[in-house]
């Protein structure tokens, strides 16, 4: 545990002066550009509440790592099978392709289950598209335990899931970003790129619930969620929140389900409300316009 919570140990820690140094850069690209655009570069408010919420979710990822590591560590200690060695190359990238293919799939729940989108939604919240956006992270990672748990029962340490989640996260940082524009044909093919993940970031109707991957975007490819750019996207939601209210961005969508659960006279449609698909309604009624597409 105490490997575990030490910041040395965590790539993030050594990635973080290179995001502030990359968010510097960026504005003074944007700067010497000269983008008129309203919607593009950065907005002072919009990217004080992306920081904020990543500095913050560093509370809750340490809570998720200590709550979880516990599962994992009975899962691999009196379950697993075998144990893989951790001191050969192979592991290291088996772990990462493991840890990586499990966000694929936490991170497609997370956008087509409700309960899972209300606190994956805040990431989206942003209608612009830059490294501090990056930075705009949920504080409810609780459901990733389900999707990591197969990696202990096939014999991966505990430990180095946290290791290979790093790596993860400091990769995508990199993504989030309108300067970069198509990279060479068989990176595009295999990676996620700002390209892909620009569209993964998009409200318009061709772009929603597509390019879920992390570091790949092969899963994306191979799982049927991939969508190339066409245009520029619109960032957001499509149902844009209008605020800056930190607690209102995390758990907003919450207290919509709260309401609409405790609204419901049926069970079933209790459990549409929480395990259908954001802008999911009870059949026999007619949905709000502005429900019709999903709060992607």
């Amino acid at each position: 545990m105490h490997d575990l919570l030490d910041p040395l140990k965590n790539p993030v820690t050594y990635a973080a002066p290179f995001f502030v140094l990359a968010i510097l850069v960026e504005l003074a690209a944007l700067r010497w550009l000269d983008h008129d655009d309203s919607t593009s570069g950065y907005a002072l408010k919009d990217a004080r509440t992306s920081i904020s919420m990543g500095v913050l979710s560093l509370v809750f990822l340490t809570a998720f790592k200590v709550v979880t590591f516990f599962g994992f560590v009975a899962v691999y200690a009196y379950v697993a099978p075998f144990h893989l060695p951790t001191d050969t190359w192979w592991y290291w990238v088996l772990v990462v392709l493991g840890v990586d293919l499990g966000y694929y799939w936490h991170h497609r729940f997370s956008h087509r289950v409700r309960i899972a989108w209300a606190g994956h939604q805040a990431h989206h919240s942003s209608e612009f598209m830059n490294f501090g956006t990056a930075l705009r992270q949920k504080w409810n990672p609780w459901f990733e335990f389900f999707f990591w748990l197969p990696l202990p029962l096939l014999g991966f340490a505990p430990w180095t899931l946290y290791v290979a989640f790093g790596f993860n996260l400091v990769y995508q940082f990199f993504v989030h970003t309108e300067l970069v524009g198509r990279l060479p044909r068989p990176v595009e093919y295999v990676m996620n790129t700002p390209s892909h993940h620009r569209v993964h970031h998009g409200s318009d109707p061709e772009y929603l619930d597509k390019n879920y991957g992390g570091i790949l975007i092969v899963w994306d490819r191979l799982f049927g969620s991939f969508a190339p750019e066409l245009q520029r996207p619109r960032y957001g939601l499509t149902k844009q929140v209008d605020t800056y209210n930190l607690l209102r961005l995390q758990y907003g969508d919450y207290v919509e389900i709260v309401r609409d659960v405790r609204s419901s006279p049926r069970l079933r449609d209790k459990l549409g409300y929480l395990f259908g698909p954001p802008g999911w309604t009870p059949a026999d009624r007619t949905a709000p316009a502005d429900t019709v597409l999903p709060r992607r």
